[in-house]
């Protein structure tokens, strides 16, 4: 009787391993095929929607392959040179050109692209080597009107992984990372320890790239991020001598650039790369 009843736990037990094991399995395979649909949150914009009204600020257009993306650039007079802007996961330029009042002070221009699917882009992000490529298309595309001048790449949250991948190619006078991550893969683990690295399709190795940036690495974060915590920027910073980290005291995640210290530090370190007169 009771060698039965072991066998029957035994048997149990043995079959709520194999029901979880299917169902994990069924869940890691179901994330790396629709992954997309949890990193990136795109607000579509129809082809006629107005963008800007800033008589300086024009809408560009750059083909990639298959796919139109859209641009806005902050097109200055005489500019001292250009900030290459690289916005998050969410939204679209309609959320994310809002300010360039600082740009003006700092008297540079600003370029900043809506990914595939974004605003008024076409297509859809199918790889991390996608989302690459098209960023340095759309720099190619542009960098010929600032030749020998000061060049800026800057990231935002998701597009910090960018700009340091095509910092690693540019070499600008600066690269900016605001609320910057490790990697995609670390921050994952962060919040799903029970998934593989492996499963990641877009690893994001932003630790990787930073030691092969030969400029300057200014990196802002703020000090009660809820979405990326501060150790990122920390770590990262530890990872080249030419790195300095501005921690924003009580700044969280989408609010950093609201701060004085944020505004004052950025706009002096574009100064910065202007030679005087």
């Amino acid at each position: 009787m009771q060698w039965n009843l072991a066998k029957s736990i035994a048997r149990l037990l043995l079959v709520g391993i194999a029901v979880a094991s299917i169902a994990w399995v069924a869940l890691v395979v179901f994330i790396w095929r629709t992954q997309e649909n949890l990193l990136f949150f795109p607000t579509r914009l129809p082809p006629d929607a107005v963008l800007s009204t800033d008589p300086q600020v024009h809408e560009r257009w750059v083909d990639v392959d298959g796919a139109r993306l859209s641009l806005l650039q902050l097109q200055l007079p005489d500019p001292d040179g250009v900030v290459f802007f690289l916005h998050g996961n969410g939204g679209s330029l309609r959320d994310w050109f809002v300010d360039p009042s600082l740009y003006r002070q700092a008297n540079f221009d600003l370029v900043m692209l809506d990914y595939r699917g974004y605003g008024k882009s076409s297509g859809q992000i199918e790889s991390e080597a996608q989302l690459h490529s098209d960023v340095r298309q759309v720099w190619e595309h542009i960098a010929p009107k600032y030749r020998d001048m000061p060049v800026v790449i800057y990231g935002r949250s998701l597009g910090t992984g960018l700009a340091a991948r095509l910092a690693t190619i540019v070499q600008p006078e600066l690269t900016v990372l605001v609320s910057p991550y490790v990697s995609m893969r670390e921050l994952a683990a962060h919040y799903y320890p029970w998934l593989p690295g492996l499963v990641l399709r877009y690893p994001m190795r932003t630790d990787q790239w930073l030691t092969q940036i030969d400029g300057p690495v200014l990196i802002f974060h703020g000090s009660k991020d809820p979405l990326i915590p501060p150790r990122h920027a920390q770590d990262l910073a530890a990872l080249s001598p030419r790195a300095s980290l501005v921690l924003l005291d009580d700044a969280a995640h989408d609010d950093v650039q609201v701060f004085d210290e944020y505004r004052i530090t950025l706009k002096e370190n574009l100064r910065s790369l202007v030679p005087s007169n």
